[in-house]
């Protein structure tokens, strides 16, 4: 078994039923495109995942060790169908309140683990 890191972020869906519903569907199997996914296995995505409450989102990502946050950045900002993607996906987003300019995901911090108590 590879060894793995676990990124957690968050960020905000537009607070509209409708909008909400038509992201969910985008991100349901066979919809997502498959280039996206392609995409962050290339840069070392293992898993992914994406909670929901209300509109607010929580993402799970778990890597390998290949996996760089910098070196995801520039493939994405170098793929132009994962670009076309994050500019579809921010019809339906919209940045958490304390988010720098241009910030989508927040990264979240780990406050407690179970497994050191």
């Amino acid at each position: 078994m590879q060894n793995t890191k676990r990124f957690c972020f968050s960020c905000d869906l537009k607070d509209d039923q409708k909008l909400i519903a038509e992201y969910k569907h985008y991100h349901s199997k066979g919809v997502t495109w498959p280039e996206v996914t392609q995409s962050l296995k290339d840069a070392g995505v293992v898993d992914m995942e994406i909670y929901l409450t209300g509109n607010r989102m929580f993402m799970i990502m778990e890597v390998d060790e290949t996996f760089d946050l910098q070196k995801k950045a520039e493939m994405d900002a170098n793929n132009p169908k994962v670009q076309d993607w994050e500019k579809l996906m921010w019809d339906y987003q919209q940045a958490l309140p304390w988010a720098k300019d241009g910030e989508k995901w927040i990264s979240l911090e780990k406050v407690f683990h179970l497994e050191e108590h």
